[in-house]
């Protein structure tokens, strides 16, 4: 059955129209009157949302719009207990593109885009906003796929500097601050995150990975070296690894 976002409130018994872009989607599938889809509504533009999902009939189709009416409230989830916020170091290219779908995919609550010393990926303004949007996007069509009901956030960009000062010390304390890094007194991540049952902060940097003072700048914010092995992995893979080694139970 379709899936798609609907980023409003959604109520079972409701006639609804569509926001523009699930709209759009149903009409591009060229679903008609009497098709059955799936919404859900968990997700940052939402924070009211109950999470699960709704079933929903097509009623309505015109060229612009699309009406449904709202089934039953389904209380299904498919989030993992434990909450990981991405904050990744932009690759370039495409690469930050399939890191957002994939650790979207993943289950992750967040991603926060980053610019650090070695970034190659440099954006302010108006092409950071639209990246974020794009981003964004990309979240939405990923949960979509894979059965996801809460979207994760894809913050504003930042450089690294803002983002660490703008952490609160008090929350080292309640959840593990987590660092990739080559420091010989870097831990396992399995081993790092063994007791943690509620969330976690992974910082990873971009191609050539963090310097010497951004890493001593985000040891100083509480986090704490770890390592994903021998192996060089670039720097999209190493954050879905991450995410991968901590979200999947076998």
């Amino acid at each position: 059955m379709p899936r798609f976002y609907c980023p409003t409130p959604i109520t079972p018994g409701e006639l609804l129209d569509l926001p523009a872009s699930a709209a759009r989607h149903v009409q591009v599938l060229r679903l008609q009157p009497g098709d059955v889809i799936t919404l859900f509504n968990g997700g940052p533009d939402v924070p009211s949302s109950i999470g699960g999902e709704y079933e929903a009939t097509v009623t309505q189709m015109g060229r612009s719009h699309v009406q449904v009416q709202v089934g039953a409230h389904m209380a299904v989830e498919r989030e993992a207990a434990l909450q990981v916020h991405l904050a990744v170091g932009m690759p370039a290219n495409e690469r930050m593109d399939w890191l957002v779908e994939k650790a979207s995919e993943l289950g992750v609550a967040s991603i926060q885009p980053l610019m650090t010393e070695r970034s190659v990926l440099r954006l302010s303004g108006e092409r950071a906003d639209k990246k974020q949007a794009h981003w964004q996007s990309v979240a939405v069509a990923a949960c979509e796929q894979c059965g996801g009901n809460r979207v994760p956030r894809v913050h504003a960009v930042m450089t690294l500097a803002q983002w660490l000062k703008a952490q609160d010390p008090l929350d080292a304390a309640q959840s593990p601050r987590l660092l990739l890094s080559l420091r010989p007194e870097s831990l396992g991540l399995r081993e790092a995150a063994h007791h943690t049952t509620s969330a976690i902060t992974f910082l990873s940097g971009p191609e050539g990975g963090l310097n010497t003072a951004e890493e001593d700048a985000a040891l100083a914010q509480g986090f704490a070296p770890v390592t994903l092995g021998p192996r060089v992995l670039r720097s999209e893979t190493a954050a879905i690894a991450a995410a991968a080694a901590l979200l999947i139970s076998g």
